[in-house]
């Protein structure tokens, strides 16, 4: 009876935190919206949707950590980073330099106020289902990479319940070469355990974001987005604590 009445506390209080999150967050959205539409010039509006994040984030009782963040190039590059959880975006938004501009999937267009905010900030949107959007939208990153525009890209496209690193789309790699710009890989971890992408409410957790060495374009050995890709997989998950998806077999087929 006793490990009952525990359970159900637990249930409780995981229902009430979550809870809790939920509305600190959306009042976190709509200051992060209002900033985006008041505030003038693209890097003042980045900057005050990036302290919107992170004190959303420290309101929730998530520490978060950041490493090498000294190992971004001063010069254009293309971040790379694994997706497991809606709270990505959010997390390197907050922590990365305004420079950025983040590679968001086009479904994001659906909601309105969302639409908004993520258009203010700079943000480029890909299609990940039609074959005539998404040669569209890898000519719009390259122009993006090749203008000097430095980028964010979940190259998995989406993230998905099972735990581990899927298979990487060939776009972000194929802009940076043709660019001549750094891939920098980028590892987040503990996202998936706050907000799983089959959960509902949110769990406490602690966040981490782990910059790893840049990746130099202009190396012959990648010649290829498929060589570029599989390298970035590859030192990702030397970090990730996930396993990877894509057998080995898999490896040497295009990405699209």
């Amino acid at each position: 009876m006793n490990e009952m009445n525990t359970g159900h506390r637990a249930g409780l209080v995981d229902i009430l935190y979550g809870t809790y999150v939920w509305i600190e967050f959306a009042l976190a959205v709509l200051a992060a919206i209002l900033a985006a539409i008041f505030v003038p010039g693209l890097e003042r509006r980045r900057r005050c949707v990036a302290f919107c994040s992170r004190l959303s984030l420290r309101l929730a009782g998530i520490s978060t950590v950041v490493r090498g963040l000294e190992k971004l190039p001063a010069k254009d590059c293309v971040i790379v980073a694994n997706h497991a959880s809606y709270i990505d975006g959010v997390l390197l938004q907050g922590f990365l330099p305004s420079r950025f501009s983040f590679v968001v999937k086009g479904e994001m267009q659906s909601f309105p106020a969302v639409n908004i905010l993520l258009r203010r900030v700079g943000c480029r949107f890909v299609e990940r289902f039609e074959a005539s959007g998404s040669a569209r939208d890898a000519r719009q990153l390259l122009k993006a990479a090749s203008a000097g525009e430095s980028l964010v890209v979940f190259p998995e496209g989406t993230f998905a319940t099972e735990p581990g690193l899927g298979r990487f789309r060939a776009g972000a790699f194929a802009a940076a070469i043709r660019a001549n710009v750094a891939v920098v890989p980028a590892v987040i971890s503990g996202s998936r355990v706050i907000l799983p992408a089959e959960k509902l409410l949110p769990r406490h957790g602690h966040l981490r974001v782990d910059i790893l060495n840049p990746i130099e374009t202009s190396h012959p050995a990648f010649a290829s987005s498929k060589a570029l890709g599989a390298l970035a997989r590859k030192q990702i998950l030397t970090i990730l604590d996930e396993p990877d998806l894509l057998p080995a077999a898999d490896e040497t087929k295009p990405a699209t």
